[in-house]
């Protein structure tokens, strides 16, 4: 039986889809990496960082105090057993792995959801302990609903024990804005130090808008 042969013109045409498939896959592969975010990226779902809360002199504090920066917006409070330090030091730990030239780009702002009992003065020795560039915030419930509300989360209080003490619900996600305000990233739990620190690290380097 003789071989099928294909005509000339039939080999080159195969031949150049060959190429052009294979250099869309390459350049599809290239434009995911990207996007290759261990945190969910947000961009465009959710409007840019912008609030006036209470900092820990008791001044007022914008979003403009820290603009340029990357800011890891978390809301919390300082009475909260387990999940807002272990978050905390996980932000701190990660921030530490990043090249020392790009450490200092990040701010953490902790947002404390419960202001009858974080005073500026309790956040200021809260936050101290995580090291320097953790920023504490609080402000009136009503202040903190918008803000929380914002960006599609909430929080709730426990009903007080005998003591007067509760528990506060709040959101254990990490807000990431970039230097300009814009979200870019949500950090939820499960993710490791190494992770959050190729994503903060990746934003960092990222070239400033022309």
């Amino acid at each position: 039986m003789m071989p099928l042969r294909l005509p000339l013109a039939r080999l080159r045409l195969a031949a150049l889809w060959s190429l052009v498939l294979s250099l869309s896959l390459t350049l599809t592969g290239c434009l995911s990496d990207k996007e290759n975010w261990h945190g969910k990226d947000i961009s465009g779902l959710m409007p840019e960082l912008e609030f006036t809360l209470t900092g820990t002199s008791g001044n007022p504090v914008t979003e403009t105090d820290s603009a340029g920066q990357i800011r890891l917006v978390y809301f919390g409070f300082t009475s909260c057993p387990d999940v807002c330090p272990a978050t905390l030091s996980g932000l701190r730990a990660a921030i530490k792995q990043m090249p020392d030239d790009l450490q200092g780009e990040v701010t953490t702002l902790f947002v404390s959801v419960d202001p009858n009992r974080d005073t500026p003065e309790r956040i200021a020795s809260y936050v101290n302990f995580f090291g320097q560039g953790v920023v504490g915030l609080t402000g009136e419930e009503g202040a903190l609903r918008a803000f929380t509300k914002r960006y599609r989360t909430t929080f709730g209080y426990d009903q007080p024990d005998a003591e007067g003490n509760y528990q506060v619900s709040h959101s254990a996600a990490v807000y990431v804005f970039d230097g300009d305000g814009d979200a870019r990233l949500l950090l939820r739990p499960g993710l490791t130090t190494e992770q959050i620190t190729e994503d903060l690290t990746a934003l960092a380097a990222e070239p400033a808008p022309s």
